[in-house]
């Protein structure tokens, strides 16, 4: 049975029309019919009903259970949920409890929304495809052979195969929009800092975003205005727009929009169906009335050796507090302190974790801090520069999110490089700390498989992001 938009859930719940253990009932019911895709980790049945019960109890006692009362919603790994093992996929923080929740996660149910399950992801984020789980990979509800992108592949996959009205990932430099745009829903990575990153796993610091993903963009903006804002427990997060980010009745009009189609993304190393889809939404565009001309960003096509740069060197620094001492996985065999450090690591931590602690520790060790990583910020800032002069003059910036539609499971394992060139569209948006969301738009034309379009706004245009892009739901070609 497919979900109705979040605001009617939770308005049928609060009127009592709808109950809120049934919602529950319901996705429990979903996970446990999908469970061949691998999307979720753990479940958290019994929590979930309770919260359900007493959402009922309130709502039968005449109290307002809030915005979201009775919506079931799925957590990627990554994000702590009080008393349930949060492991980011990971098996050096298998069996970790938190004795604390994320933020969002408090906020979320603060309003009656009821977290389900912990979804599959990337160990610690680090992929583009789910693969790098320590557990098992998602399959894409498409194409069981394909994988559903990644580090955000288990909630997108779940969101598609009905499993929650709304799924909560994380993105450092794509790991929302690029699975969004693999398995065919909506995804946004909001302004850097405009979500709290308390209690969630970090991977880089500087890039790290929380962000929802829905099928529709109303319900993502619905969730969104939710827990977006300023959190004392986290230094780096903004103030919320005062008009909040639920979209209003008015439909944005897109013949007041001045879009600019990204140049540098449209040409080498973007696949011939991608191509396509994305010039069938630019003349969507156009017929709607809107600008539509291209624009160039000169240093776009560093950024993907900025990101592989100074994220790496983020990675290193932060999974240094993963010794075997004082989280979960600890190698009992070492004979002094060292080995245990050494020990516990290596058994630990995973291929592509290993990668990019070796990486970053190079890139920030004596005698190649300025070759590398200081280079890589002087760019990073040039970069910043570029995308403000651009969008001072449009309104939002268009492209691919990916250069390809989902590959197949396999495909790219054994070949990193390959793999870090499917970040090639997303990374920048995260270097600069600019929202972004993901739409589905005309499936590829050689596999019938989801393709996504990325639109882009300026820092804190949120809101006019999420109204552009319901307007632009509405007219772009789904196939």
């Amino acid at each position: 049975m497919s979900w109705a938009p979040i605001a009617t859930i939770a308005d049928d719940v609060n009127a009592g029309r709808v109950k809120a253990i049934d919602l529950v009932e319901q996705a429990l019911a979903a996970i446990e019919e999908h469970k061949d895709y691998q999307a979720i980790i753990s479940t958290l049945a019994d929590a979930a009903r309770s919260q359900a019960k007493s959402i009922d109890e309130k709502v039968a006692n005449g109290v307002n259970a809030g915005r979201l009362a009775g919506v079931p919603f799925i957590a990627k790994d990554n994000l702590l949920v009080m008393g349930v093992e949060a492991t980011a996929a990971s098996n050096i923080l298998k069996g970790f409890v938190p004795p604390y929740q994320s933020t969002v996660i408090n906020r979320l149910e603060a309003e009656g929304a009821i977290c389900v399950a912990k979804a599959n992801q990337d160990a610690f984020g680090h992929g583009a495809s789910t693969e790098n789980s320590d557990f098992f990979v998602t399959k894409n509800p498409h194409d069981k052979t394909r994988v559903p992108g990644g580090s955000s592949g288990g909630p997108a996959a779940a969101v598609v195969l009905e499993m929650a009205p709304f799924a909560i990932g994380t993105d450092t430099g794509g790991s929302i929009r690029q699975p969004a745009s693999y398995v065919g829903c909506v995804g946004l990575r909001p302004t850097y800092g405009l979500t709290s990153r308390s209690g969630v796993v970090a991977m880089a610091s500087s890039t790290d975003t929380i962000g929802p993903l829905a099928m529709t963009v109303e319900d993502l903006a619905y969730v969104f205005d939710v827990y977006a804002g300023k959190d004392e427990l986290d230094s780096t997060t903004i103030g919320r727009d005062p008009a909040g980010y639920q979209l209003p009745a008015a439909a944005y009009q897109l013949p007041t929009a001045r879009i600019g189609v990204i140049k540098e993304w449209m040409g080498e190393g973007l696949d011939d169906d991608v191509r396509e889809s994305v010039e069938k939404a630019i003349a969507d565009f156009k017929a709607a009335g809107a600008v539509v001309e291209e624009v160039s960003i000169p240093s776009l096509p560093l950024s993907l050796a900025v990101y592989y740069i100074l994220i790496p060197a983020e990675v290193s620094s932060n999974l240094a507090r993963h010794d075997g001492q004082r989280y979960q996985f600890s190698e009992q065999s070492g004979k002094d302190l060292f080995e245990s450090y050494t020990l516990s690591r290596a058994k630990g931590f995973g291929r592509e974790a290993k990668r990019r602690i070796m990486i970053g520790t190079y890139v920030l060790s004596s005698g190649y801090y300025d070759a590398y990583y200081k280079q890589a910020q002087t760019v990073r800032t040039k970069l910043i520069n570029e995308f403000n002069d651009v969008l001072e003059r449009y309104d939002f910036l268009i492209g691919p999110v990916a250069p390809n539609a989902a590959f197949k499971i396999g495909e790219n394992a054994d070949d990193p490089l390959k793999m870090y060139l499917v970040d090639m569209m997303t990374v920048a948006p995260a270097l600069v700390g600019v929202p972004a969301i993901s739409l589905p738009i005309t499936p590829s034309s050689q596999t019938s498989m989801p393709i996504g379009l990325q639109v882009i706004a300026a820092q804190r245009r949120d809101r006019e992001l999420l109204e552009f892009a319901a307007a632009a739901e509405e007219v772009v070609s789904h196939g």
